[in-house]
């Protein structure tokens, strides 16, 4: 696929002045005022969507800074404290009032105070996972090597632990497991192992992640499960494992699972990253907010709203660890819930996006490609030279796309939201489409399944898993348009050369509403969908 982040950094790197684009809060407030527990991505863009709808917005944040684990977890050479800075203060910059230090401790007093209209809760997933094993708390200075992933990356985010052992065990395979063994090596660590229980395939961390990771001789140590912590004198001495081995089926599910040996693996410290899980213990129970077994709200998941109606949850703290553009979303959404609710509108009354469809046929030159175009070489990102990478904690790696990169990138795309459009009933059958299509995708031919279409077609369709474009009867035979999608290029010469417009190039733009348009939808014509 196309490098989309890579491009969007693009644009960012080289941007210009942008203050006159970003939104204003208007000096005439609404006299709605709205509470946003956190300071992370879900609150950040709560208060971005209704800060210039006239709402007063106080956020309470119990870290000094503000940004949430994008802060705290989020290592800075990989996201640059500068960048994330300067993102951040467009929305405090709104007039945010922000709270830092200030942790609730009590939601029954916030509700209480009767100061806010509305509260919003994006105090993310704070709880990393332990490991209860043989070990783990047999003697204190052993348990000072053993450390949770998110408390150790807030640690080192805020310079409280600026070194760590030689030899780490990095003790599961996820996102956070990547960032925690990088961050080893640039705190000290020469023999970084990353221990994961299953075969590769099943892990969590994105490929990307894991090819980075190993690029800097991080091991990743398959098939391995955790069974206890060995100790001597006291002090942590490495861990013991079981060899796993499993049985797949023809789908590559794991089907059967057994030990057939085990493997010491010596460290001067281990971090446990395993996953992360919400912790609300300054939610009471006496609120009239739901809860399941687990003590976690229960969430509606279109309108983030809590069964106590001016409470509303979004990020990891609604339905647990996903990712930063999770949380944007649902605070986008979370944003048109609160504003509906303090405006005494149902809210699970919204706007659909809105697809538009616009014809393209005489402007090629918005969607035509090079000729030179190579549907294979993705441009890979530039990163600092390993030598020069580990001198400081904070060296961003990726150094961004030169302009030349950049645009070599752009021409891979296939604008795939150009697409071509076939009317049957204005088909004269001229075959001038097929006669001038470059890659023989067209073909008319008599109606039949898939089967019995395929051999037929101009270029057999060999791609069995890209179905078949069969068009209605053509009214001069009965016969059929056929189109192969797995080769057409949307090169749009059977649009241009079509005599009667029975082949289009239409181009489909979708707008998202946002809390703004539930005040003035203009754009949007269309009945509010009602949820269940």
């Amino acid at each position: 696929p196309v490098a989309i982040c890579r491009l969007k950094r693009v644009a960012a790197d080289h941007r210009d002045d942008v203050s006159d684009r970003l939104p204003k809060a208007p000096k005439q407030k609404n006299g709605k005022r709205i509470a946003c527990i956190g300071a992370g991505p879900a609150s950040l863009t709560v208060a971005n969507d209704l800060m210039p709808l006239g709402y007063e917005i106080t956020m309470f944040e119990k870290w000094g800074e503000p940004g949430g684990l994008m802060r705290t977890n989020i290592p800075s050479f990989r996201l640059p404290e500068r960048v994330l800075a300067e993102e951040i203060g467009y929305i405090i910059d709104l007039g945010v009032d922000l709270r830092l230090g200030s942790p609730v401790t009590s939601l029954k007093n916030l509700l209480a105070s009767g100061e806010f209209d509305a509260v919003f809760v994006g105090s993310g997933a704070p709880k990393g996972k332990d490991l209860d094993l043989p070990g783990r708390r047999d003697s204190q200075e052993a348990v000072a090597h053993i450390h949770i992933g998110i408390d150790w990356l807030e640690s080192v985010a805020f310079d409280h632990v600026k070194s760590i052992g030689g030899k780490v065990l990095i003790i599961g395979v996820g996102n956070t497991a990547m960032d925690c063994c990088r961050t080893s090596l640039r705190l000290g660590a020469n023999d970084v192992k990353v221990m994961a229980r299953k075969p590769r395939g099943f892990f969590k961390a994105s490929e990307w992640e894991l090819e980075d990771a190993e690029e800097e001789n991080v091991e990743i140590v398959v098939n391995h499960a955790p069974r206890a912590f060995l100790l001597a004198n006291g002090k942590l001495t490495g861990m013991l494992f079981d060899k796993m081995e499993y049985d797949l089926d023809a789908k590559g599910r794991i089907t059967a699972e057994r030990v057939v040996g085990e493997q010491f693996f010596p460290c001067d410290d281990v971090i446990l990253a395993i996953g992360q899980e919400n912790a609300f213990p300054w939610i009471e129970n006496d609120l009239g907010i739901e809860l399941d077994k687990w003590h976690i709200p229960k969430v509606d998941k279109i309108t983030f709203q809590s069964t106590r109606p001016e409470v509303f949850f979004g990020g990891d703290a609604a339905f647990g660890p996903k990712n930063i553009i999770w949380a944007v979303e649902h605070g986008h959404q979370a944003a048109i819930s609160i504003h509906k609710f303090c405006h005494g509108q149902p809210v699970s009354e919204r706007l659909r996006p809105l697809l538009n469809l616009s014809s393209r046929k005489m402007g090629m030159h918005e969607w035509s490609y090079k000729n030179d175009y190579n549907p294979v070489e993705r441009r890979l990102m530039p990163h600092v030279d390993l030598k020069e990478r580990f001198k400081k904690v904070n060296i961003e790696v990726e150094l961004g796309f030169t302009a030349e990169q950049a645009e070599a990138e752009v021409q891979r795309c296939l604008n795939c939201d150009v697409q071509t459009v076939f009317e049957a009933k204005l088909c004269i059958e001229c075959d001038a489409c097929i006669d001038i299509c470059p890659v023989d995708c067209l073909t008319i031919t008599a109606n039949g399944s898939e089967e019995e279409l395929r051999p037929r077609l101009k270029a057999p369709a060999l791609n069995v898993t890209q179905p078949l474009f069969v068009s209605g009867p053509l009214k001069q035979t009965g016969r059929v348009m056929v189109k192969d999608e797995d080769i057409c290029v949307h090169c749009g010469l059977c649009a241009e050369r079509c005599p009667t417009a029975a082949w289009d190039m239409q181009k489909s733009t979708i707008t998202i509403p946002y809390a703004s348009d539930e005040t003035t939808p203009s754009c949007f014509k269309q009945q509010p969908r009602k949820t269940a």
